[in-house]
């Protein structure tokens, strides 16, 4: 926790991490931080880690993304229809 700064050109280590490897580790950093019993500076070098890894899974999807829609491109989009999210469903829940 808190370790060096990456180096110019060096990747920062959540970097390196897959996007289920960085979204365990938010999973586990959220854990540790709800409990409410760590001194403060760790508390902070969490939520400092959490953000980096949050930011890491955002570029990940991104990227996922923008590949999604080149193939449906390449594909021609035929008989393809965009998923629905899940905020829809909770709103009918709601009603």
């Amino acid at each position: 926790m808190g370790g060096r700064e990456p180096r110019k050109g060096e990747a920062a280590p959540e970097e390196s991490l897959t996007f289920e490897q960085a979204l365990a580790r938010l999973e586990e950093i959220a854990d540790l931080l709800e409990r409410g019993d760590l001194p403060l500076a760790e508390a902070i070098a969490l939520a400092e880690e959490g953000l980096k890894l949050s930011r890491h899974c955002e570029q990940q999807l991104d990227v996922a993304e923008q590949k999604v829609e080149l193939l449906v491109e390449r594909m021609g989009s035929v008989g393809l229809e965009p998923m629905e999210t899940g905020a829809g469903e909770d709103e009918e829940e709601e009603d």
